[in-house]
């Protein structure tokens, strides 16, 4: 460097987190915050194109966020469902991946901010999706817990399989009753399949496993505020859902709304049900990328994106997946789910290809819904294609052949497979374990 070049470069300041050098220093950076759906698609989207690409994450695997209930009531491992986010980009050789927690975004000097470095974009991806939104009453978190990590998974079927370990040794009836009461708040998809996971769990799975307690006497109790469930399917289909899952044994409760959670149970006005394990399945709130980006968004958090899924006055910075408020052409917010997000994630990936050769942009993002479906239980689930609507064991084959083929590497998409036929045929569930690293129940 000469001694004029010396002089035209600015110290560094000491107050600024230490920057992330770049590998390929002649081509533009995008950085990815987010290994979800959408930061993976995005991520290998790119990977013909003259950029380099940096995926941020605070956690080092890809997670199957659809199939986490799974790993929550037993049927599944933690490993069947996650990838590594480095063995999924191995091949990759424009991209770079970095685990971190991202603190903030300084826009204007076009920065992601880590706890201790900063990583320079030149085109930023966010793909950070949601947190469980409690509604103002944040305590609920610790007696009534969401499913977002395997953390909270691992958690949660600590929780249950330890409930029903306790009941076999408790020797108070109420507290037995308790013990073998389980309450899910919230009737969309999440709450639907994992109040009828646990009534398989409670009346089939593990029947056999116990000397003191019946566990087909279990009390599963799925609470929604909303006069009907699963809200954004046909009200045909939130009908066979609800039968579905009563043949389960589950009771489900309509139109109420919860005013109180504790250790001892859930409370609905002047109703009280008693009981040890409480699921959240009821509210989701964006993550801080709105407060990062300082972004007009929806009572969700949700940063709300131009037609071409950019930020107002920044068209370098995309937001993505359950972090972006998307309509469809009727004007309705996009659903959050995988196929949106890797659609967007294309989207973008078009759109950034398209600048690099100085060619027009494509046409405003547009949604095509490929269909949205639910499982319920053993052989029965619904489907929603707009043109074919079905429920039954067709539904539930589909919802299977479909969720294999979204996860990723052949490795795990096998031994899913073999795993629910086992289960379909045994009855069993082979993950139930109470490791002795998750939390007490």
């Amino acid at each position: 460097m000469s001694s004029a070049q010396k002089e035209l470069t600015p110290p560094a300041s000491p107050s600024l987190p230490q920057e992330l050098a770049p590998a390929y220093p002649t081509l533009p950076r995008v950085v990815i915050i987010g290994g979800g759906f959408g930061g993976i698609t995005a991520a290998t989207s790119l990977a013909r194109l003259p950029v380099e690409v940096v995926l941020i994450d605070k956690y080092n695997y890809h997670l199957f966020q659809p199939l986490l209930y799974q790993v929550a009531t037993a049927a599944l491992s933690p490993a069947e469902i996650a990838a590594p986010i480095r063995g999924i980009l191995r091949e990759q050789k424009n991209a770079r991946v970095m685990l971190g927690h991202v603190t903030g975004i300084d826009t204007a000097r076009r920065c992601v901010m880590l706890e201790e470095r900063s990583v320079p974009y030149d085109t930023l991806i966010i793909s950070t999706g949601v947190r469980n939104h409690y509604f103002g009453h944040d305590e609920w978190a610790q007696v009534a817990p969401g499913l977002k990590t395997i953390a909270d998974a691992r958690a949660l079927r600590h929780k249950m399989l330890g409930a029903f370990e306790r009941a076999e040794s408790e020797t108070d009836l109420e507290e037995r009753r308790r013990l073998m009461t389980f309450v899910v708040i919230g009737g969309g998809a999440t709450g639907v399949e994992m109040a009828g996971a646990i009534a398989e769990v409670a009346r089939v799975a593990i029947t056999q496993d116990f000397r003191n307690i019946d566990t087909k006497m279990s009390r599963v109790v799925l609470i929604e505020a909303g006069t009907r469930l699963l809200p954004s399917m046909p009200e045909k289909l939130s009908a066979a859902a609800k039968r579905s899952l009563e043949k389960l044994g589950v009771e489900v409760w309509l139109g109420k709304y919860v005013t109180d959670c504790d250790s001892g149970g859930v409370t609905l006005g002047a109703e009280r049900i008693g009981c040890r394990t409480i699921v959240w399945a009821a509210g989701i709130i964006g993550s801080p990328a709105a407060s990062w980006l300082n972004a007009a968004h929806d009572r969700e958090g949700r940063v709300i994106v131009e037609p071409d899924l950019t930020v107002a006055g920044h068209p370098e910075i995309f937001v993505i997946g359950d972090t972006a408020m998307v309509r469809d052409k009727a004007g309705n917010p996009l659903p959050g789910v995988a196929p949106a997000a890797k659609q967007e994630a294309h989207y973008v990936a078009k759109l950034i290809k398209a600048r690099l050769e100085g060619k027009p942009p494509p046409k405003p993002f547009r949604y095509i819904n490929l269909g949205n479906l639910a499982t319920i239980g053993r052989s029965a689930a619904v489907a929603d294609f707009g043109f074919v609507r079905f429920s039954g064991l067709l539904a539930w084959l589909g919802w299977g052949l479909i969720h294999i083929y979204f996860l990723i590497g052949f490795r795990s998409r096998f031994i899913v497979a073999i795993t629910w036929l086992w289960s379909y045929f045994t009855f069993q569930r082979g993950a139930r374990l109470i490791m002795s690293d998750e939390p007490e129940a």
